[in-house]
């Protein structure tokens, strides 16, 4: 009887075919879109009305819509930001002030959202299991299924910050970087604080390859170009405000008002709106929409000023606030669904399942960063890449909440990157397993 002889390349594993079918199979994508589809549109049968600042944004598209201009109580503002009443309104033009409107925009939104983060995946990874792995893990997310049929700015702009992000770093041109600048105006005009993010983002670009001295100058003007291409876009918005409110307001009024309600004496490191300075400040009258802005970041900035090492100590409960709750879209259904006491047992076990999916997301994209530093050293590759990009975007709003307050909403638009990157742990992680479970073949 012959002994058995090892015949190598060794035979792949079920896994590594599994694998391989998951990154191939084109059925394998489209059931991933269509469950992806599937989740926001059935969230639209939720009947929700637009409660807080959801009504605001709501009333000022409706405003837009039909003509009256951008009012509040029948005087021009500019307290909330105008990027998504302004995209809104052209919905509403279009197919009618309505919820269904809304949440057609807002799933047109998502879809986008969807695509961006497939194809971020890809060019980041370069790994198609990763990407489809990131796209799937971003489909089921309870919390951001849960933000479709709210008229509130997360869904829109996560969508334009994808983009903006996209636009960058997939350039071949300076030309392009015009379209980039394009898309950061208008996330500008949506979250005031967006072209924060840039800067992030070609840091992430200039330490990513050798020459970073030589390539610093043309990064530098790269940036620059997207920046002021941003601020054109911004420009009409912030002479309509000088014209209507008599100030040179860049985009809105509400920075000083965020600012106090993050930082007096009896600030937790969350947004508290019903402090007792917060009230007695918004109870005078003696101020208008401009001047309360001015007079509120005058407060909130003498604060910190007089008490730095108190603001200093809220720092760890600001982050901790931004970044361990999750699932606040939940906010919206308790005061705008009719149904929600109803339902309320439902609402709350997928609020606590979504907040245990959340801690898994975050528990893999901090183990992605260390898995991915180990590999390019043990590789021998330089450490800096795109991958640093979904870190990158993730300290925007840390930065920002750092110096205003802690709210669990301001991650959302951060949660495709995350999605993106535990793809790729997770994609990784079965390679590794599928190459241990290999057979050699026999003969």
């Amino acid at each position: 009887m012959s002994a058995q002889i090892l015949d190598f390349p060794t035979r792949p594993s079920r896994l590594a075919l599994r694998l391989e079918w998951f990154a191939t199979e084109r059925s394998v994508l489209l059931a991933i879109w269509a469950l992806y589809f599937a989740l926001r549109v059935a969230v639209l049968l939720i009947d929700v009305t637009p409660t807080s600042d959801a009504a605001s944004y709501f009333a000022r598209a409706a405003g837009l819509a039909s003509g009256e201009g951008y009012m509040d109580k029948g005087l021009h503002t500019a307290f909330w930001p105008p990027g998504l009443p302004l995209a809104l309104s052209v919905m509403f033009h279009q197919l009618g002030i309505s919820h269904v409107s809304l949440g057609l925009f807002n799933l047109a939104a998502a879809m986008l959202t969807g695509l961006l983060t497939l194809a971020l995946g890809r060019h980041i990874f370069a790994n198609e299991a990763a990407a489809r792995g990131g796209l799937l893990l971003l489909a089921v997310y309870p919390n951001a299924i849960g933000y479709v049929p709210l008229a509130l700015t997360e869904v829109f702009y996560t969508t334009l910050l994808l983009a903006g992000c996209w636009a960058v770093m997939t350039r071949s041109n300076r030309w392009q970087l015009v379209g980039a600048g394009l898309i950061f105006g208008f996330a500008t005009l949506v979250k005031a604080q967006t072209l924060v993010v840039v800067p992030l983002v070609f840091a992430v670009d200039w330490m990513r390859a050798r020459g970073m001295g030589q390539r610093l100058p043309r990064l530098l003007a790269d940036g620059l170009i997207v920046v002021a291409v941003a601020m054109l876009v911004v420009l009409p918005w912030t002479v309509r405000n000088h014209s209507q409110l008599g100030h040179w307001i860049v985009v809105s009024t509400n920075g000083g008002y965020t600012l106090l309600t993050g930082n007096h004496d009896t600030a937790t490191g969350d947004f508290t709106p019903n402090a007792p300075v917060v009230q007695q400040f918004m109870a005078r009258t003696d101020l208008d929409e401009v001047s309360s802005d001015k007079e509120a970041a005058r407060m909130g900035l003498n604060w910190i000023a007089e008490n730095t090492g108190k603001f200093l100590s809220l720092a760890p409960k600001k982050l901790m606030r931004l970044w361990l709750p999750d699932g606040e879209a939940e906010w919206a259904y308790q005061g705008g669904a009719p149904g929600y006491a109803r339902f309320e047992p439902v609402y709350r076990a997928v609020r606590y399942v979504n907040q245990g999916y959340y801690a898994l997301l975050m528990i893999g994209f901090a183990a992605a960063f260390a898995v991915m530093s180990l590999r390019r050293l043990r590789e021998r590759t330089r450490w800096a890449g795109w991958w640093l990009l979904p870190y990158a975007v993730a300290l925007f709003p840390t930065l920002i909440c750092l110096l205003f307050s802690g709210q669990s909403r301001f991650h959302y638009p951060v949660m495709p990157f995350v999605c993106m990157t535990v793809g790729w742990l997770l994609a990784n992680l079965v390679e590794r397993l599928a190459w241990r479970q290999r057979k050699p073949t026999l003969h």
